[in-house]
């Protein structure tokens, strides 16, 4: 069962972080960045590949990344569902902006991964 959740984290890391490199690219495209690094994470690992950002969504990356590690709940309901929220105010609308914006791209993009990602 362990095995499954850490699968199951590291999926979720890997999508957060190529959701927020999609909306960084689209709308930080003018901000210097530079490659995010963790003390807690392997990113490069996690993303497949190594994930440049802008400081802010940097910060969200780290942040988001420290909350699914530690969420509490199981099985994890997707946040907006979630009766707990464990993003800070701020990181919650942040992240909302990323998602709708990625989202969409990506559903546009064909990525099946990203339908499994949604329904399952």
């Amino acid at each position: 069962m362990e095995a499954v959740l850490d699968r199951r984290i590291a999926r979720d890391l890997k999508t957060l972080a190529r959701f927020i490199q999609l909306y960084c690219n689209d709308m930080h495209a003018d901000q210097p960045r530079q490659p995010v690094t963790m003390r807690t994470h392997d990113v490069k690992e996690i993303a497949g590949r190594e994930i440049v950002l802008c400081p802010s969504c940097t910060k969200l990356l780290q942040h988001g990344f420290t909350k699914r590690t530690h969420c509490t709940m199981d099985p994890k309901p997707t946040c907006k569902n979630c009766p707990k929220h464990c993003y800070a105010p701020t990181y919650r609308e942040q992240i909302r902006q990323v998602m709708r914006h990625s989202g969409t791209k990506m559903l546009y993009r064909g990525r099946i991964d990203y339908l499994f990602h949604i329904f399952f």
